[in-house]
């Protein structure tokens, strides 16, 4: 029979890391005698970071004295003592490859549910010292796992554990957490997982994701690098905005491209420095060419040399296409929402909707400043006019629409003139604009009752950061970095406009982002989360610490890998 060794807890504390704080619950210890656990945690105990571990479902996590065994001998350490893991019960039994998902079980008073295995966060590494251990934790099957409370009570060290019920499906913790993070997925577990109820929303979600990418690609990476397209034409749109079609220099099939992707461009601007910008296509692309539109942003160095010295017949490097913000097929209503030259990737979204006459309902939200500054004003009437089941609505911040244009509203989109238009809550909507633009359109859209994963959101600056337990300091302006430069190959940060060369002093593509103050993404720094995974436009990287598993093609891991040539990264 299983038993109940140590009651550990810990509240959370600041910690010192890579010049950064870190607000975590890591650290905990064993204490005596009675503890209550209520729904959210045993008495005494707290969490950091509520977005990955904690509440309701994560209330309890569990590890065990044969695991704790294992490291001591693995790692050459004889200081690993009870909570280090992070653990709030330490058990003798209850092994990861025998407890399931859903499994119950009664602890003194107390009566639990296994709901996930545990999340794979660099904090555990910290607490150990172990910076990889993450990855060894998924590598040798050991995790640990978290409860749900059913019913409150006290437990303490010394009590039995007994099993109450077996959850359904009978999918081990260790299967679980290889499901997630490693490759040569069992597609029959995958569909066990997410038949079983006590599985977590997240990692429900997940694999949920994961199922729908079995069954199609979602982002088709373009030809890997750039190659030479030759400028046909540029046509101004408004006095702000020009679109540029590119042909193929060398008469090779162009990539396929899905709507809502974009190119990635390379042009030396003043001679000698090369500036790499991504561009969503405008259009549906042709047989032997790309459109793409660009706005003169006041201070651009790349919008300033298109607008003003790109010229018909000049060669420029292009990469792609590339990106997931695409139209999906399905039967669902869509809503396609823009403002500004943000209506480029939804532009090319109603092409491919008037070029197949998609029978979905469809409906057109735009704002602009002004009629003006109205880019592809015509071109999208045109297009609707294709479709029969279309409506369109367009704001003008700036001028008061004509007598019997209906159709158009002075103002920005609220939720009472949304409400208005009849968009049905089951839709799909994809919206593309500046991110307060997005964040505010979007709530409003949840609002309605449209469900967060159908709304779906085109950043073309760095993505909002992810670095969980982080204490947030005041945003800076991505730079180079400090110190003397490295010595290395260049690498280009395409979307926040940042190129330096590579220093060996780095330990990974990711360090050197953070150095540069560029927003970043990841969990657990060792190639296990995916959290970090970033579209790579060109160049060839290694890996420090090879990944569990390997990110799709086009992509890498950029908390564990270095450049072997230069390199072009969308971040």
């Amino acid at each position: 029979m299983a038993t109940l060794l140590s009651v550990n807890v810990g509240l959370p504390r600041d910690v010192p890391w890579q010049g950064r704080t870190v607000r975590t619950g890591a650290w905990k210890s064993p204490v005596p005698g009675r503890r209550m656990v209520r729904r959210l945690n045993v008495e005494g105990d707290g969490q950091g970071d509520l977005a990955g571990h904690g509440g309701e479902i994560r209330a309890v996590l569990v590890y065990q004295v044969q695991s704790y065994q294992f490291w001591r001998k693995r790692l050459g350490r004889d200081d690993l003592t009870f909570g280090i893991f992070g653990e709030n019960f330490t058990v003798d039994g209850l092994p990861d490859d025998e407890v399931c998902i859903g499994d119950r079980y009664r602890v003194g008073e107390a009566e639990f549910e296994v709901t996930q295995p545990r999340v794979t966060c660099y904090r555990v590494g910290m607490r150990l010292g172990e910076p990889t251990m993450a990855a060894l934790l998924v590598a040798h099957h050991r995790p640990g796992f978290y409860l749900r409370v059913i019913t409150e009570g006290h437990v303490q060290a010394g009590d039995a554990i007994t099993l109450v019920r077996r959850g359904p499906g009978e999918l081990s913790v260790a299967d679980t957490d290889a499901l997630l993070y490693l490759p040569e997925r069992d597609p029959a577990k995958l569909r066990t997982a997410l038949d079983i109820p006590a599985l977590s929303p997240g990692w429900q979600q997940s694999f949920r994701e994961l199922a729908a990418a079995g069954q199609q690609t979602a982002d088709k990476p373009g030809r890997p690098g750039f190659r030479p397209m030759r400028v046909a034409r540029i046509v101004p749109e408004t006095a702000d905005v020009s679109s540029v079609y590119l042909d193929t220099a060398d008469g090779t099939p162009l990539p396929e491209a899905r709507p809502g992707q974009y190119l990635a461009l390379r042009v030396t601007v003043d001679g000698t420095t090369r500036e790499v910008r991504s561009y969503s296509l405008s259009s549906a692309p042709s047989a032997g060419g790309y459109r793409i539109s660009v706005k003169h942003e006041p201070h651009g160095k790349v919008s300033a040399y298109i607008h003003a010295r790109l010229c018909t017949g000049d060669l420029v490097d292009v990469a792609g296409p590339r990106g997931t913000f695409v139209l999906e097929p399905g039967t669902r209503p869509v809503v396609l929402v823009s403002a500004g030259i943000g209506a480029t990737p939804v532009l090319a979204m109603l092409h491919r909707f008037a070029a197949v006459r998609d029978p979905r309902p469809l409906w057109w939200i735009h704002t602009a400043h002004d009629r003006a500054h109205h880019a592809f004003a015509d071109e999208t009437r045109a297009l609707l006019a294709q479709l029969p089941g279309a409506h369109a609505h367009i704001y003008y911040t700036a001028e008061t629409p004509r007598p019997g244009e209906e159709h158009i509203t002075r103002g920005r989109p609220t939720a009472l003139s949304l409400a208005a238009l009849g968009i049905p809550a089951d839709a799909d909507a994809y919206l593309c604009g500046p991110t307060a633009f997005m964040d505010d359109l979007g709530g409003i859209l949840r609002d309605h009752g449209l469900r967060p994963e159908r709304i779906h959101t085109e950043r073309f600056s760095a993505l909002a950061a992810v670095n969980p337990g982080v204490t947030p300091t005041a945003a800076v302006r991505p730079h180079q970095p400090s110190g003397l430069p490295g010595t290395g190959p260049l690498i280009t940060f395409a979307r926040s406009g940042i190129t330096a060369p590579w220093s060996p002093a780095r330990a990974s593509l990711l360090e050197l982002a953070e150095a540069c103050d560029i927003p970043t993404r990841w969990s657990c720094r060792t190639g296990v989360c995916h959290t970090c995974v970033t579209p790579l436009v060109t160049g060839d990287i290694a890996y420090t610490t090879p990944p569990l598993e390997l990110p799709g093609p086009g992509s890498v891991l950029v908390c564990c890998s270095t450049p072997t040539t230069e390199v072009v990264l969308d971040l």
